[in-house]
């Protein structure tokens, strides 16, 4: 055998060698992994969906969440998710923009805690107020949508007085709120809709039933105290005060502290009420014998 051909067997020999080594890879070698990919590739044959069907299922979803949405906003409360702890600087800014000139609300910032699955921040709240302002403040953060409640309330009564020198009865107050707010949106609606959180005036349960602060004539009304009647007319009567200043006053006029309830002309009198700190008084004018001879 020549040198020719023994070179020409040798490459067919290594060619039938790389390709028997070729085919055992393929074929056994890199088997696991075509079947693998194979079953990557139904898988995501599975997930392919028409566009069409996927904006149907779209439509369905909206409708389900508006539903579930509807249901949280009917509720009376609502617990945000990640709520910023200045919010409700502005929430008390707004409950208080039409408070009383005398009214005053200070807000401090306490902590942050965890309250089971939630968490709430802690304000410290003190100031002064008019009692129907008070009123205002507590009923609008118990009844605000986003939930908040009060832990501690302190209360006590103090008096001022306003530019006329008027007596204001007021509370003086101090308060720890908690503000919550949740980690997650299953307890919060898509929109904030706040709840009504206007309320009526109330009767003042600090306003002292009796009081020692009488308030002063700055309109220079009628003082009855000391006045005396002068005479009865058909308009109404002629009073003089304990400083000589006469007044013509009528049935429901307005005098200091109180006002006239009745004229008698038959018994030549003036009947008053009077309103001394409290202390309700009926007083009556009479008309002197010697001014009725001279009528």
């Amino acid at each position: 055998m020549n040198r020719k051909t023994r070179s020409t067997l040798g490459l067919i020999g290594l060619l039938l060698i790389i390709l028997i080594a070729g085919g055992g890879y393929i074929f056994f070698g890199q088997r696991s992994n075509i079947n693998e990919k194979n079953k990557k590739l139904a898988d995501l044959n599975k997930n392919i969906y028409d566009p069409q069907q996927l904006a149907i299922q779209f439509n369905d979803l909206s409708k389900r969440a508006a539903v579930l949405d509807s249901v949280l906003a009917s509720r009376k409360f609502n617990i945000p998710q990640n709520l910023s702890s200045i919010k409700f600087y502005g929430f008390i800014n707004q409950v208080t923009s039409n408070f009383d000139p005398l009214s005053n609300v200070d807000i401090e910032y306490l902590e942050q805690k965890p309250d089971k699955e939630f968490y709430y921040y802690s304000y410290k709240i003190n100031g002064k107020a008019t009692y129907n302002d008070l009123y205002s403040l507590v009923y609008s953060i118990e009844e605000s949508k986003e939930l908040k409640k009060i832990a501690s309330l302190n209360l006590n009564n103090v008096i001022a007085t306003d530019d006329k020198g008027m007596p204001e009865f007021l509370v003086n107050f101090n308060m720890e709120v908690h503000v919550y707010y949740a980690n997650n949106d299953r307890f919060a609606t898509a929109e904030f809709v706040e709840n009504n959180l206007s309320t009526k005036p109330i009767y003042d349960a600090f306003y002292p039933l009796i009081r020692n602060e009488i308030p002063p004539n700055i309109d220079n009304l009628l003082d009855v105290q000391g006045a005396k009647l002068l005479a009865l007319i058909p308009e109404g009567a002629f009073i003089s005060d304990s400083k000589g200043n006469t007044y013509l006053v009528w049935e429901g006029e307005k005098v200091y502290l109180g006002y006239v309830t009745k004229i008698d002309y038959d018994h030549n009198m003036v009947s008053f009420i009077l309103n001394k700190g409290g202390i309700i008084e009926k007083t009556d004018l009479e008309l002197q014998k010697d001014e009725k001879t001279k009528k």
